[in-house]
């Protein structure tokens, strides 16, 4: 494979040569539209079909330039690879051969052996501090590192969710190159890298697209960030496919996460994007596409997508953990243990019925597909930082029933997912922060204080009132989690349970993962079930669980080999009873169904 990598997109900058650029910009709403370099006289611009604008330029990586659109508005280039002075400044001309890549062997990893460290990038410290962090990562057992979304967003601290840039890596992180250093390095170490983007809304300071591109967006079709972007335009449809395969193909990602893939108004363009992913990508070379969608569509996993995380794994474990039953857990607090059965049996809770908080049908039938295609996890960047304190679940429910249920975590076929520091066991906060101007800042503060409204703990009006400002740089600090908890005694028990959990899923399970499929799950008990799973080779991997403070009884089950339990005592192959907040976990042959 090649020790350099470039991809050509239809908009932005395209370094032709040492001393000579094409620019192009879709601007349908401009008559005319030049570029203007600092250090030259403008260039006009040549309208092409479609509303593009086209010129070369005798100028070579490191000019600086905007988009001249209006006589009072120049505007950074929405293609843009790099964003030097920020969403507001010039764009940058940049060399995408000029980084020499080491791991020109590494074809990525099969989908079935993912275990997935969902990190954000500055509240890891940088790219540099993530690069040092990557050997003791791996020595826990993930194989695969998810970055939060990396688009230029304005000012230096973000969740990442707020970009207005989605081509320029976030220049507060460090330059383009050292991006690729890190995902260089995490591959040198085995590790498969992936990346959150965001397709669905641009953020609220810096999108200039509306003054020269109307036609971006679907007015009047609104979604929770504003009018729809408009996905029936081939140019915007080109522009985020040219996005994707930049990312995995320039910058070596194995695979991207597409954030809320419900507010895209024309799902026709996932299944578009995912035969071109198909088609790009090297032969033999292991590209995962991963959903993030409230839709619960099951047919899109059918199509090709990789895998959906699935949220109603998350929503029905943390009601049985915490008993919590406010906003969008009310749709989980009915029949839970049935709720958590379906989702070891079938993938999604949610197939077709009424999700109480939309009062509208929400899902289709999963229950067909492998395991595999649903990612498990009990936290997440959302489901901390949502919270109005970011409290951490192992501050929130009983310690030994979750233990529980992290063995179902790591040791369920469907794919386990972990946040920053989830792996020792950190009680820190996970808080949601930006660093937005001022005016901005107090709107954000507000309306995050006023959303906690509804909730039982929050109708005093102090007690909003002390929900972190997002946009205080103490909201940010207290985000960062403390490294050196990882040296104290009960962490590094936490990270050898957590260790142990994966050694015995790349050992006894993962080989034999690919193709497998649920042969059902009872409900034995207040909190307890007993679920089950034929592996691609044949055997069965069956899972006790008991999440209740009582002992479960039911009628003799055949185990076979029980690789992991929290009850010592457990050694006969034939159960009746489950101890309360315990967990058994075994293989045996199809004769153990």
């Amino acid at each position: 494979m090649p020790a350099h990598h470039a991809f050509e997109t239809m908009s932005g900058a395209t370094l032709l040569s040492a001393n000579q650029t094409v620019f192009r910009l879709w601007a349908p709403s401009c008559t005319a539209v030049s570029v203007e370099i600092e250090g030259i006289a403008p260039f006009p611009m040549s309208a092409k079909e479609d509303g593009f604008f086209e010129a070369t330029v005798p100028v070579g990586a490191g000019a600086r330039y905007r988009f001249r659109v209006s006589e009072t508005l120049a505007v950074p280039d929405p293609a843009s690879r790099w964003q030097p002075e920020g969403v507001h400044g010039p764009s940058e001309v940049v060399d995408p051969r000029h980084y020499t890549w080491s791991s020109t062997e590494w074809n990525g990893r099969p989908w079935e052996e993912a275990v997935i460290y969902e990190v954000h990038v500055g509240v890891a410290g940088g790219y540099a501090a993530l690069i040092s962090d990557l050997p003791r990562i791996r020595d826990v057992g993930f194989t695969a590192i998810e970055l939060m979304p990396l688009s230029e967003f304005p000012g230096e601290r973000n969740w990442g969710y707020d970009g207005v840039l989605p081509y320029a890596p976030e220049s507060s992180y460090g330059r383009p190159d050292e991006l690729k250093a890190l995902i260089d390095a995490a591959h040198a170490h085995g590790l498969m890298i992936f990346l959150d983007v965001v397709y669905n809304h641009f953020g609220p300071d810096g999108n200039y697209l509306n003054a020269y591109a109307e036609a971006f967006f679907h007015k009047g079709e609104p979604t929770p960030w504003g009018d729809a972007i408009d996905f029936s335009q081939p140019a915007v449809r080109q522009y985020f496919t040219d996005n994707a395969l930049y990312w995995l193909m320039e910058y070596r990602f194995d695979g991207l996460r597409l954030d809320a893939v419900q507010a895209i108004n024309d799902r026709t363009w996932l299944t578009e994007l995912h035969e071109r992913v198909q088609e790009t990508s090297e032969p033999g070379r292991h590209v995962h596409i991963i959903l993030e969608n409230e839709n619960n569509d099951a047919a899109l996993l059918r199509d090709g997508l990789t895998a959906q995380w699935n949220d109603d794994s998350h929503n029905v474990l943390h009601v049985l953990l915490t008993g919590e039953h406010e906003s969008y857990y009310a749709g989980f607090t009915k029949d839970s243990t049935a709720g958590l059965a379906r989702v070891l049996s079938d993938g999604f809770l949610y197939q077709g019925q009424d999700f109480p908080t939309h009062k509208r049908p929400r899902g289709m039938p999963s229950g067909d597909l492998p395991s595999t295609k649903f990612i498990m996890f009990l936290q997440n960047h959302d489901q901390i930082g949502n919270r109005a304190m970011g409290e951490r679940l192992i501050s929130l429910s009983n310690p030994q029933a979750l233990k529980a249920a992290y063995a179902l975590l790591l040791l369920s076929p469907q794919i386990p997912m972990m946040f920053m520091g989830e792996d020792w066991g950190t009680e820190r906060p996970f808080l949601f922060f930006t660093s937005h101007n001022d005016e901005l800042g107090k709107i954000v503060r507000d309306g995050r204080r006023k959303e906690f409204a509804d909730f039982s703990h929050f109708n005093d009006p102090a007690r909003r009132d002390s929900i972190p400002d997002p946009n205080a740089l103490s909201t940010f600090e207290q985000s960062i989690p403390d490294p050196s908890e990882r040296e104290r005694d009960s962490h590094r028990a936490w990270t050898a349970f957590v260790t142990s959990l994966l050694g015995i899923r790349a050992s006894r399970i993962v080989p034999h993962l690919r193709d497998t499929h649920s042969i059902g799950s009872v409900v034995v008990g207040d909190k307890a079930v007993i679920a089950g799973w034929r592996l691609g080779n044949g055997a069965i991997l069956k899972i006790a669980l008991n999440l209740g403070d009582d002992t479960a009884k039911f009628d003799p089950l055949h185990l076979g080999e029980v690789i992991y339990s929290t009850d010592e005592s457990v050694a006969e192959p034939i159960l009746s009873t489950l101890a309360a907040r315990s967990v058994i976990v075994s293989l045996g042959t199809s004769a153990d169904e």
